[in-house]
């Protein structure tokens, strides 16, 4: 009897137990428990970091790191304390973490204390040692992986996700750029950045836990250049023949300029009809000399030159009309035309574009995943004009769910105080509702402008956007200008700029050309008119005033 009784109670305690696991949600669970075995690594900056990262000895990065705590917080940070500095910091991880099969992910947090004009936030997980780079002179030039975080300067507002994949025909190593990858929060707040390698083929980005881009490593649409290069090229050694006519349109030989055309006519001409107004006063100036100001009482004529009084508006001009030499204004000239030319018309001649035949390209190779070289240090590497940028809770999971734990646990609770706080404060100023609205168009607008089909016109986009931002008596203006350049550009690449059809233009193909260590992409070249020197990265290597 008393046995029949101990199995039923073992047979009890088993089915309540399957119960209680089946009653535990996954997303619920304490995911802490997965945090000592699949946390690769795990920084806190709780202590110092002076006796575990490295600062580079490189003399172009004076770029002073301190331990500081998050504003209004008790926790530490890793922080960028001055502006216009390069700054390079490197940690040297026990093991190399493989890239290879699983899941791999790499999640961080910063803080932009006093916002981001220009500068990078991003981090380099570098290649092993073997790749010939030693941790005391980190540098821009250092071997990475995968290089991941915020980046704004000029043109340039994204997450970018950047991995360097070797070419198993030629050994180079050639990086590629995620497209699309989505702009940086442009508030003070601690967000968190989390990019998950799943099935060696796939890639989630993620901003405060929410994706925002996914892509897959072997698509063509999803990196720049594709990770498997295409299967011919234009021969180098293909010559266009000297007869070949590419214009698809000339000037018209037959055409003759009219008699009356004057090449020469100004656009604006006197307005002969103007009259001077009533009151109008001749003798006054626009500015006058302050009657109040006196010469300083250390000035010296001989040092400091011969002292004048600092100009004033002229009182007397402000219920005037005018003051000073009256002129007659301009108007338009009718009779301007401009430079003639000829009209254009279809060329009899034309042979289409000119391109080189195809050849098989010998760099090719088949891939079923990618070969990503493991991560064996983390370094930051950076130029920014602000100071301010806190990283912190840096860590390399093998599992979705540690690095959500760390998320929820880590960031998640510091951020609800922000928010919170920061509401407050627009509330308190009257500008909440506003302020929200306005920051989500500006959001979207950078992701407008970051569209393929608005590529040629990014640059006077983002232009526009910037300026309303900085200049807020002018946003509203400035933000219907950008909508109508968006749409007249939308309607042109619909219905065509011109009423009369073109000659059919074959397009020659884009190939995606092999970079090396020191290759850079076109954006980020034409971004290095930004800045001094680097925003860090192999990638984005501009600001010389690096995605």
């Amino acid at each position: 009897m008393m046995g029949r009784l101990a199995l039923l109670l073992l047979l009890a305690f088993a089915s309540l137990l399957q119960l209680l696991c089946f009653a535990v949600d996954d997303d619920d669970f304490d995911l802490d428990i997965y945090k000592n075995d699949d946390l690769a690594f795990y920084e806190s900056f709780d202590e110092s970091f002076e006796d575990r990262w490295i600062v580079s000895i490189k003399d172009e990065y004076k770029g002073v790191w301190k331990h500081s705590k998050s504003e209004g917080h008790d926790d530490y940070g890793l922080l960028v304390s001055e502006k216009a500095r390069k700054y390079a910091i490197v940690k040297l991880l026990d093991e190399p973490v493989s890239l290879k099969g699983g899941t791999t992910v790499l999640q961080f947090e910063t803080r932009l204390q006093s916002g981001l004009e220009c500068g990078g936030a991003y981090l380099k997980y570098l290649r092993p040692q073997a790749a010939q780079w030693k941790p005391k002179e980190f540098d821009n030039e250092s071997p990475f992986s995968i290089m991941f975080g915020p980046d704004k300067c000029g043109t340039t507002n994204k997450v970018h996700f950047i991995v360097k994949h070797k070419n198993p025909k030629n050994g180079e190593y050639v990086e590629h750029h995620l497209k699309h990858t989505p702009p940086v929060p442009s508030d003070k707040l601690t967000h968190v950045y989390t990019a998950t390698l799943k099935r060696d083929k796939e890639v989630r980005i993620l901003i405060d836990g929410q994706e925002k881009k996914k892509a897959n490593f072997l698509s063509a649409d999803d990196f720049d250049p594709p990770l498997i290069p295409p299967k011919t090229i234009p021969d180098p050694d293909d010559k266009k023949p000297e007869d070949w006519d590419d214009r698809a349109r000339i000037p018209d030989p037959n055409a003759v300029k009219p008699d009356d055309w004057d090449d020469d006519a100004p656009m604006e001409i006197e307005d002969n009809e103007a009259v001077k107004p009533d009151g109008w006063l001749d003798d006054e100036a626009d500015e006058i000399d302050d009657p109040e100001a006196s010469k300083p009482e250390d000035w010296d004529d001989e040092e400091d030159g011969v002292w004048e009084p600092p100009k004033m508006f002229n009182p007397k001009c402000a219920t005037a009309p005018g003051c000073g030499e009256w002129k007659r204004p301009m108007k338009n000239n009718p009779a301007y035309k401009g430079k003639w030319s000829p009209p254009l018309i279809d060329n009899p001649n034309y042979k289409g574009i000119w391109k080189a035949r195809e050849i098989p390209n010998p760099n090719y190779f088949e891939l079923d995943k990618p070969d990503f070289e493991p991560i064996a240090a983390i370094g930051i590497e950076i130029w920014t004009m602000q100071d301010g940028i806190l990283f912190d809770n840096i860590l390399i999971a093998k599992s979705e769910k540690a690095a959500k734990s760390h998320r929820e646990t880590k960031w998640k609770p510091k951020f609800e105080v922000e928010k919170e706080r920061y509401k407050a404060e627009d509330e308190a100023s009257g500008s909440d509702f506003l302020a929200a609205i306005k920051r989500k168009v500006f959001d979207f607008l950078y992701e407008v402008a970051d569209m393929p089909f608005l590529s040629n016109y990014k640059t006077q986009i983002v232009h526009h956007i910037e300026r309303a931002e900085k200049q807020p008596n002018l946003t509203m203006a400035v933000l219907v200008s950008v909508v109508v350049i968006i749409l007249t550009i939308f309607f042109k690449l619909i219905f065509g700029g011109n009423n009369q059809p073109s000659p059919k233009v074959e397009q020659k193909p884009l190939v995606a050309e092999t970079t090396n260590d020191e290759a850079r992409s076109g954006e980020q070249n034409d971004e290095k008119e930004e800045g001094n020197e680097t925003g860090g990265g192999g990638a984005p290597r501009r600001r010389r005033r690096e995605t």
